[in-house]
């Protein structure tokens, strides 16, 4: 069977590899570098940005462990300089190390790659346009993974030298004086978060009533309570309309008539499908009102043979989901054996500082759905480890089915919360109960026995328990 991918982000380039494994013949077709935006321009360079980040907290709470710099001196934050070239550099070449990395594992495994842009000519045949002309490739099966790329406002058009998308911002030479950031979604909250950890003056522009719009209410009031008390202004209900460079300044205008006034501005409000002028609906390729894919649990499309995974179909923006639609839809049409995705599985994660984890139903969810779940939540206020570490800010939440005790969902509100949370993973996949949880030998101290004592908490509970 003949495969022919448009795209190599974690969809594009895992789907490859099942596909290769299975013993398809593989062309994967990618205009700008493997990895996809994924690598290249979103979660390997906005983490690493964030890994300085969190060297500079790490530093920022030292002395409430008793470490001082000698007398004389100034704070031992202050004794920090951040080279903005130097960490963005590394960023850089970090993003390249990895697409080339995997563009040596997918030439390992006998994938054809081709560099240049792709295109449907009906359902089972891609037009590449190349450096070297047009090439046409006919194929059995077609995976759309072609991503999506940052919004703009008319109004607020980026330069990339005083008004940034999240793809630009990593060609900063200088710290930022006072950087707005418009839009308070996680991709904005994680930049906001770490450039005020990097010792930069943040203004973080909300239109909704607080930060985090559609992650875990007192999850966000955590965040947002942080990012108040590290000294960033947050507007919330304020609708950025306009941004333009006056001079050495970024002015954005509110939709209240009000204007903001800093050094940079970052605009983070939301993301576009690539899925315009490719041919997917001349090919009959069913696309929403959004312009992204519809695809079904095991990422077919409404054409026979043309599947799609990633951002450019809409489902959850996640690279790992990205990756696992990529795959099922290689499982499914090569014949191989196949689990329909299940969101409700996903863990995901918010890189502020202190992250949020979470994994399967949500209080919110539950709500909607007129479940009745049992719930406790505890501080790690409490937890032994945390007050080691002089950690205050964040909590562990479990969800469960309050006869049968199965965990269904759970939220961390911690440093490193994308490794705590792996265990409440395993437990919503596998629907273990609390009391399975709770047995479960945790090392002491440890930030991952508040887990175990959530659960402990949960045994025998009636719904909506609240500690």
């Amino acid at each position: 069977m003949t495969v022919a991918i448009l795209g190599g982000g974690p969809g594009g380039y895992e789907a490859a590899l099942v596909a290769r494994q299975l013993g398809g013949e593989v062309t994967l077709v990618e205009r700008r570098g493997l990895g996809g935006s994924a690598v290249l321009t979103d979660v390997v360079p906005s983490k690493t940005l964030i890994a300085a980040a969190e060297a500079m907290t790490k530093i920022g709470s030292a002395e409430a462990l008793g470490l001082r710099l000698c007398e004389g001196t100034q704070k031992l934050r202050d004794a920090v300089q951040v080279d903005m070239a130097t960490v963005n550099a590394r960023i850089r070449g970090l993003a390249q190390a990895q697409s080339t990395d995997i563009a040596a594992r997918l030439a390992a495994e006998g994938v054809r790659i081709i560099d240049g842009t792709g295109r449907l000519d009906g359902a089972h045949t891609v037009v590449v346009d190349t450096a070297d002309g047009a090439e046409r490739i006919d194929a059995d099966i077609v995976l759309i993974a072609t991503g999506a790329h940052p919004r703009e406002l008319a109004a607020a058009k980026p330069d990339g030298v005083r008004i940034f998308n999240w793809t630009q911002i990593y060609d900063l030479t200088e710290v930022p004086e006072h950087l707005i950031v418009v839009g308070s979604g996680v991709t904005g909250a994680e930049f906001a978060s770490a450039y005020t950890a990097l010792g930069v003056t943040v203004t973080l522009i909300s239109s909704r009533d607080k930060v985090l719009p559609g992650q875990d209410d007192d999850a966000a009031d955590v965040i947002q309570q942080v990012f108040e008390s590290s000294g960033m202004t947050v507007l919330n209900r304020a609708r950025a309309v306009a941004a333009e460079v006056r001079g050495d300044q970024v002015v954005v205008s509110l939709a209240d008539g009000r204007e903001i006034v800093g050094s940079h501005c970052l605009m983070a409000v939301g993301a576009i499908a690539n899925t315009a002028g490719i041919g997917l609906e001349e090919a009959g390729v069913e696309l929403t009102d959004s312009g992204h894919i519809v695809v079904d649990r095991v990422s077919r499309t409404s054409v026979n043979g043309v599947y799609a995974a990633g951002d450019c179909t809409g489902v959850n923006a996640l690279a790992s989901v990205a990756a696992m639609q990529g795959r099922i839809a290689m499982w499914h049409s090569l014949g191989d054996a196949v689990t329909p995705l299940d969101l409700n599985t996903v863990s995901a994660n918010v890189f502020t500082a202190p992250e949020i984890a979470t994994v399967g139903l949500s209080q919110a969810e539950a709500c909607t759905a007129g479940i009745d779940i049992a719930a406790v939540t505890l501080p790690l206020s409490g937890n032994a480890r945390a007050k080691m570490q002089a950690l205050e800010a964040g909590f562990v939440k479990v969800f469960s089915l309050p006869l049968t005790g199965i965990v269904v969902g759970a939220v961390v509100v911690a440093p490193s919360a994308s490794e705590l949370i792996h265990p409440l993973s395993i437990a919503v996949r596998q629907r273990l109960t609390v009391d399975q949880v709770a047995e479960s030998f945790t090392v002491y101290p440890s930030l991952s026995g508040s887990i175990a004592e959530a659960a402990r908490r949960l045994h025998g509970q009636a719904a909506d328990l609240t500690y």
